[in-house]
């Protein structure tokens, strides 16, 4: 039977260094639940796993998208759900598959068998629908699906429009395309997390050894191969430096950026995984950390047989 063990919780917590350990003693896979790794090159900002790390445990779901391309949540659903499916490893059997990232509508879709309308974005569509203003396609909502607009906060454009995109696409409202369909294997929810201020620390200490890393050169390299204006280079770490690069702000600045944005970014995170009950919360700065979740891990394994 197939088992999932979900890591999540904030950047900067140690999902994946605590991934790395369990699928070594386990035997496991690494299925990323990460938003930004999905796409090539991109490596450093999103603190993709090294080949190295790669090579100690396979990973799936990084690198599987071109940066120009968009990677919808119904296309993650599908490609993780393949590979929980039909684990692509021929000595895999039956140590559990784990789940490690960030993004909670990844994981969401997973865990929770969202039912995701297959409707791709019609930017014909959307430029006209945008053009009447947000007043009027929120009014449009409620007269051709009243269930949805209710969920929906008046000023949410984005939600409103996708809304209305799905409803002209399919000629069906999306609040009766919807819902969830849990899946019946066993799985078990890990949660890290820390203090502020531990976090914090983290959060400068990544950030520096991105830089240490490399991260200008990456962000010059992506700007010069598909332009300063392509939408991942607006994301959380490249931003920053694409700044620093057109001479706007300092290298310290630039820094002092991306820390103070990923603690805000990590802010929104917790907030977002603390409102599932079923996730187990440890503590990531626990020195026993990796033998209280294999504890628990082991007991989780024992009891879903």
């Amino acid at each position: 039977m197939t088992k999932l063990i979900v890591i999540c919780g904030a950047t900067a917590t140690g999902k994946s260094g605590l991934a790395l350990d369990l699928a070594m003693r386990l035997g496991s896979i690494i299925l990323s639940a990460d938003s930004r790794q999905v796409y090539r090159e991109f490596n450093i900002g999103t603190a993709k796993p090294t080949l190295a790390e790669q090579k100690l445990v396979p990973h799936y779901l990084i690198d599987i998208c071109a940066p120009t391309e968009t990677m919808t949540v119904a296309d993650y659903q599908e490609q993780a759900q393949a590979v929980i499916n039909s684990p692509p490893t021929p000595s895999f059997s039956h140590p559990p598959l784990l789940m490690v990232g960030g993004t909670g509508l990844y994981i969401r879709s997973i865990v929770q068998g969202m039912k995701i309308p297959r409707v791709a974005p019609h930017q014909e569509l959307r430029s006209q629908l945008e053009s009447l203003g947000q007043i009027q396609l929120y009014s449009m909502l409620q007269q051709v699906d009243a269930v949805a607009a209710n969920k929906i906060h008046t000023n949410d454009s984005v939600r409103t429009l996708r809304a209305l995109e799905v409803f002209y696409i399919t000629g069906k409202p999306i609040s009766e395309q919807q819902g969830e369909n849990p899946p019946d294997y066993p799985i078990f929810q890990i949660g890290l997390d820390c203090d502020v201020e531990q976090l914090r620390l983290r959060i400068h200490k990544r950030t520096e050894q991105m830089i240490a890393d490399g991260l200008v050169a990456e962000v010059e390299y992506l700007c010069q191969k598909y332009g300063a204006d392509l939408p991942l280079l607006n994301t959380l770490g490249y931003q920053e430096i694409k700044q620093y690069l057109a001479g706007n702000i300092s290298l310290d600045e630039a820094k002092e950026l991306i820390v103070l944005h990923t603690r805000q970014f990590a802010k929104r995170q917790c907030t977002w995984f603390r409102a599932y009950p079923q996730i187990e919360w440890f503590d990531a700065n626990d020195p026993n950390l990796l033998e209280k979740v294999w504890q628990r891990v082991q007991n989780f394994l024992d009891n879903s047989n």
